[in-house]
């Protein structure tokens, strides 16, 4: 469940045998409400137009609920979904029953960390969750305090990206290329940072699923638009200089620093065709929007098509190395 190399030809035929509504679907993550898939998630889920779910506390609670939905999920989806959570530990946990028990700043030393990143992991797969958008791999810094490891920064990432590898859950390192040196937090308002890299190169080395993208500026890299749109930060420094090809992921794409420059649509197509892969959507209204819009564009430009069927390439290549197919 490493990055695994660019997409190989047969996970190219694969995407090939899609339609062009089913390449985009690839690329978008949904969510809704309640404790079952609705009707347009089902639909959605059974025409391979989105790439899977991500699940919030409010979505189920105990084991037996969990298992009940995530299998709901996976029957309208044949089997073939992504179901994310954000399980990094201590208060920020979807699954509340799950571990880690402790906010990453108290997980220990690496070897603990990648004991309890196993453990959780293995609970989060026995109720059908297969991606965790954790580690924190930031190195601290006012807006993340307890969220971000204490000590070894680098090393501790590695640890949680080992551990929920050995329990078969694919994690994401966050927050590309680092949220330390911001004062705001992305979800609250516009923000400012400095790349701090050490950590990520050590989770590219230790062949992490996926990167998710920060919605901060990043002066040092590119002045005018936010990493998870930049093509300098995705495709440039993340791509070319640090060698990652595995999924790339935006953080929630209703995020208040994205709010702030342009309406989700138009930000969807924006990191998309920067160099990303998938585009996290936390607000259920939001796919309606997106999809159409990438479609669209996708139709109008070969350029941005090819994008799109490159991304859905390496999404595809993730759900194989996951076995859900």
């Amino acid at each position: 469940m490493g990055a695994g190399e660019r997409p190989d030809v047969r996970v190219l035929d694969a995407v090939d045998r899609l339609t062009l509504r089913q390449q985009v679907g690839q690329l978008v993550v949904s969510s809704f409400a309640g404790s079952r898939p609705p009707a347009y998630i089902r639909r959605r889920l059974r025409a391979r137009e989105t790439a899977g779910v991500i699940l919030f506390g409010a979505n189920a609670g105990s084991p037996a609920q969990w298992r009940r939905l995530t299998r709901a999920i996976q029957r309208n989806a044949r089997g073939e979904a992504l179901v994310m959570v954000d399980q990094e530990g201590g208060v920020v946990r979807t699954v509340g029953w799950a571990g880690p028990a402790e906010d990453q700043a108290a997980q220990g030393a690496p070897a603990q960390i990648a004991r309890e990143a196993r453990a959780a992991a293995r609970q989060l797969r026995g109720v059908g969750v297969n991606v965790n958008l954790a580690p924190v791999a930031d190195l601290g810094g006012a807006v993340l305090g307890a969220r971000a490891f204490a000590s070894d920064v680098a090393a501790s990432t590695r640890a949680a990206i080992e551990g929920m590898r050995a329990g078969r859950v694919a994690a994401t390192a966050k927050h590309f290329p680092g949220l330390g040196d911001a004062s705001v937090n992305t979800d609250d308002g516009s923000a400012t940072s400095k790349p701090q890299l050490a950590p990520f190169r050590a989770a590219v080395q230790g062949r992490v699923p996926l990167m998710m993208l920060a919605h901060a500026v990043y002066p040092a890299l590119d002045g005018r638009r936010i990493a998870s749109q930049s093509r300098v930060v995705v495709e440039g420094l993340l791509r070319r200089q640090l060698g990652y090809d595995g999924v790339v992921i935006t953080d929630s794409i209703e995020a208040q620093a994205v709010l702030d420059r342009s309406d989700v649509a138009r930000a969807a197509e924006r990191s998309i065709a920067a160099g990303v892969d998938l585009v996290l959507t936390t607000g259920s209204a939001s796919f309606n929007d997106i999809y159409p819009r990438l479609l669209a564009r996708a139709r109008g430009d070969k350029a941005f098509r090819e994008r799109v069927r490159r991304s859905a390439a390496r999404v595809l290549g993730l759900k194989r190395r996951l076995g859900l197919e």
